[in-house]
């Protein structure tokens, strides 16, 4: 009897376990459920036509489809998942054209990605097509290491793995790059 008692106790402790071991997991997946941190947008816009000025002369326009902004999140971004179309004016209302199929601008580093058909096309119709660009604005600067076609305007063109310029074109360095220079000045 005490056999029977002993394999009786075992089988109701096995069976204990594996109950406990079940419901421990769930109760695991929950708590883990509960620290994920979501990104919730502090904000959100559909069809935004945005005109930065500065001393009440228009410096930029930005048309984009979609907005997303997470500016409450510890490292704050704004997202733009259905692309921008943006107008730049220089000083002498010059307008240049920078599109893409999506964007996202990150507040604390002052950095801009610019992610799918990126093309930018300048006042003088010097233009550059990559898959991916980056734009510091602090510092006024493109680049990118991914692949890149520069026309410039005059038959001219460069081509090639990474290559970061000047928001103006007037600097522009590569690394392994290849084309034809028609004219120099």
């Amino acid at each position: 009897m005490i056999k029977n008692f002993k394999n009786i106790f075992t089988y109701i402790v096995t069976v204990f376990a594996v109950a406990m071991f079940f419901s421990c997991e769930s109760n695991f997946k929950e708590v883990q459920k509960l620290n994920q941190k979501t990104f919730i947008p502090s904000g959100q816009a559909d069809t935004i036509n945005l005109v930065y000025t500065d001393s009440g002369k228009v410096k930029a326009i930005l048309v984009s489809p979609k907005m997303i902004d997470y500016g409450t999140l510890e490292n704050p971004y704004t997202e733009f998942p259905k692309g921008i179309k943006v107008t730049i004016f220089d000083d002498k209302d010059n307008k240049s054209y920078i599109d893409a199929d999506y964007a996202v601008s990150y507040k604390k580093t002052n950095l801009i990605d610019l992610q799918g058909n990126v093309k930018i096309i300048s006042y003088d119709n010097k233009v550059l097509e990559t898959s991916q660009l980056y734009y510091d604005q602090k510092n006024e600067w493109f680049f990118t290491e991914k692949q890149f076609k520069y026309s410039d305007g005059q038959g001219g063109f460069l081509q090639g793995p990474g290559v970061d310029f000047s928001k103006d074109f007037t600097i522009f360095n590569m690394q392994k790059s290849n084309g034809e220079v028609n004219n120099i000045d």
